[in-house]
């Protein structure tokens, strides 16, 4: 069980927390529940996904802090975009079967913004992303209208961080903050080589204060969506307004 290779049973539970004291019956009740939770495979694991891992914790998570400075988050993005996203790698990497099924799977992944009970996302874009043309106008001038729809949500906060913000300590950095109900926060940090995931106290804390730091020197929510209508322009969508407050 320590090791990984079961998982614990009702009874285990009632063992070990009699031998570690819990007395609490919701306590042990709420534990029972996560070890019968933990024998149920996820919808994500019939993917044969490189990064299952990443969804376990996505789900799982509480509230969650983006700061990506290339592109939109995956929660984020609309089909287009998504479609020119896996166009744009290797020849012969992704086959447009494989990217058919990443899409249904992102799409699947988004479904935890609009739950009962959404996820909280914070997410920061530095401007490059807005600016950066993924499939097209057209793709980008939509991309757009969707960030802004997204972001009229009540659990969604989008900040842009602005060019003339200048430099800041995450500028060769893209990272996310995953926080959890009863465990520590884990960082997750995504390369081209694979994942990093961060669960230093320290560490983790370093990430939290700089996304903190980002926050306060970003564009507010409002701002954001104004400059979200102004580069539309450029794609030719003049059509996105601003919200009010």
């Amino acid at each position: 069980m320590e090791t990984g290779q079961r998982g614990a049973t009702p009874r285990d539970i009632r063992d070990l927390s009699g031998i570690y004291g819990v007395t609490d019956q919701a306590q042990v009740a709420y534990m029972t529940e996560l070890a019968k939770e933990g024998k149920q495979q996820g919808w994500w694991q019939s993917h044969d996904l490189d990064f299952a891992a990443y969804v376990d914790l996505e789900q799982a998570a509480m509230a969650t802090s983006y700061y990506q400075s290339s592109i939109v988050p995956g929660l984020l993005q609309t089909v287009g975009y998504m479609r020119a996203m896996y166009s744009g790698g290797l020849p012969g990497e992704i086959t447009p079967e494989r990217a058919d099924e990443l899409m249904t799977v992102r799409f699947r992944r988004q479904e935890i913004l609009t739950r009962e009970t959404p996820l909280p996302l914070h997410t920061i874009l530095d401007e490059a992303v807005l600016h950066r043309v993924i499939g097209g106008g057209a793709t980008m001038a939509g991309q757009l209208r969707h960030l802004k729809a997204v972001a009229s949500r009540p659990s969604v906060t989008l900040q842009v961080l602005p060019y003339a913000a200048g430099a800041h300590p995450a500028m060769d950095n893209m990272f996310n903050i995953l926080e959890f109900d009863v465990v520590p926060p884990v960082v997750y940090v995504e390369g081209l080589m694979g994942w990093l995931y961060i669960e230093r106290e320290s560490e983790v804390a370093r990430y939290q204060q700089i996304f903190e730091y980002l926050q306060n020197i970003a564009l507010d929510p409002q701002e954001t969506i104004a400059l979200l209508s102004e580069i539309a322009v450029e794609y030719g969508s003049a059509d996105l307004t601003v919200m009010n407050p």
